[in-house]
């Protein structure tokens, strides 16, 4: 079953807000070759939210990262700040704000979120990423 294999797959992200619709496609694509169709609407969400703090938050590039190992996908993405991402507050007290919400969103979807400081290409920056199970 080709869902047992482990694979990769990065996406170099240009500073550009439109960077977002292509991870999000990319990634559904991504997951419907490899048979984890049933993932995509919460995946895709996941990342969009991963991807568009990257790009509106920093100035530099950034890169999608996405694995699946072990029935466990991880999306995370590398922006150029090295700075901590902000706390996520609850989503439920944040009731219709616009802005702010994307990593609460990421602690709400996701089974584990987390991050870590990462140099990439000499670049110093920061690593966020997230955790989906297969079941």
């Amino acid at each position: 079953m080709p869902e047992n294999d482990p694979w990769v797959y990065t996406l170099c992200i240009p500073n550009d807000v439109r960077a977002v619709t292509v991870a999000r496609r990319t990634l559904r694509l991504i997951l419907t070759m490899h048979g984890l169709i049933r993932l995509t609407d919460t995946a895709e969400l996941l990342a969009a939210e991963l991807v568009s703090n990257a790009v509106r938050h920093t100035k530099g590039p950034a890169a999608l990262r996405v694995r699946w190992s072990a029935g466990v996908l991880r999306i995370g993405a590398w922006d150029a700040d090295p700075g901590p991402p902000e706390p996520p507050g609850e989503l439920s007290a944040m009731g219709e704000v616009e802005e702010g919400r994307g990593l609460a969103l990421v602690k709400a979807c996701a089974d584990v979120w987390g991050w870590q400081p990462l140099a990439r290409h000499g670049n110093r920056g920061k690593f966020v990423w997230c955790e989906l199970g297969a079941a």
